[in-house]
């Protein structure tokens, strides 16, 4: 039986780092899930065919179906699922249309938990599947409201589905960075550039996030200035949580 690693969101900044990583671990092959098929194409020339590629929009029902048909058709043993692929905007609540409303909860939320439920009877004792969250989980942030409120529902589904699979020796981790070194950070705001507290850069991010899914862990949280804010955030009332974090973007606005 074929031994794989499926990575969503595999072309750039944290998934490539997840492939990356993944050429080191025994597997057989790595299903590297993206929109963008030159890219896909690009990595599998770079790394080889233990590469297999899958140019898939997750934010559409087909290829969720598709994804369904291939699993069926191959039936692989799992013994990583990655769900890195996901989206994020700056913004008010009017900065968005109805298009990005859908897409933003489809790719974020529904894609995560339809691969969840479409991997999970391909995996078997010691399989782990690693949800990509974020520090923006730990509390409400206006402005950047959308993107907060699917992440928090990315870390509470990933550590309910945890408690859930336990007695199946599989694990679950919500990987929850703050700001992440990559292409999808804006570099301006209304003109202005943004300033990240804290700001990583993705492989050691992804190096513990696979270190804490081995080692059995729920979440999996990177760096000193997010394991304050974890701390922070549970400690102080989310209105003055909520308070700082604008005034900290009042001068983007």
């Amino acid at each position: 039986m074929t031994k794989i690693a499926i990575i969503t969101g595999a072309t750039g900044g944290l998934g490539r780092e997840f492939v990356n990583v993944m050429m080191k671990e025994d597997v057989d092959e790595i299903w590297a899930v993206a929109r963008n098929g030159a890219k896909l194409e690009n990595l599998k020339k770079e790394l080889g065919n233990k590469i297999v590629v899958i140019g898939k929009d997750l934010a559409l029902k087909e290829s969720l179906l598709s994804m369904q048909a291939l699993l069926l058709s191959e039936k692989p043993q799992i013994e990583y699922l990655i769900n890195n692929a996901g989206v994020g905007k700056l913004g008010a609540y009017d900065a968005f249309s109805p298009e990005e409303l859908e897409a933003t909860v489809s790719i974020n939320c529904h894609a995560v938990i339809a691969l969840c439920s479409l991997c999970i009877p391909y995996m078997h004792r010691g399989s782990r599947i690693v949800n990509m969250s974020s520090q923006a989980s730990f509390q409400p942030n206006p402005y950047f409201t959308l993107y907060a409120a699917t992440k928090a529902f990315v870390t509470s589904y990933s550590r309910g589905l945890h408690r859930e699979l336990k007695s199946l020796g599989i694990t679950v981790t919500a990987v929850c960075p703050g700001w992440v070194n990559t292409e999808l950070l804006p570099k301006e705001w209304n003109g202005r550039k943004v300033e990240f507290t804290g700001i990583v850069e993705p492989r050691p991010v992804v190096e513990k996030a696979l270190r804490n899914a081995k080692q059995g862990k729920d979440m999996s949280v990177y760096g000193a200035y997010v394991k304050w804010m974890q701390i922070f955030s549970k400690l102080m009332p989310h209105s003055l949580v909520m308070s700082l974090w604008i005034k900290s973007i009042e001068k983007y606005n």
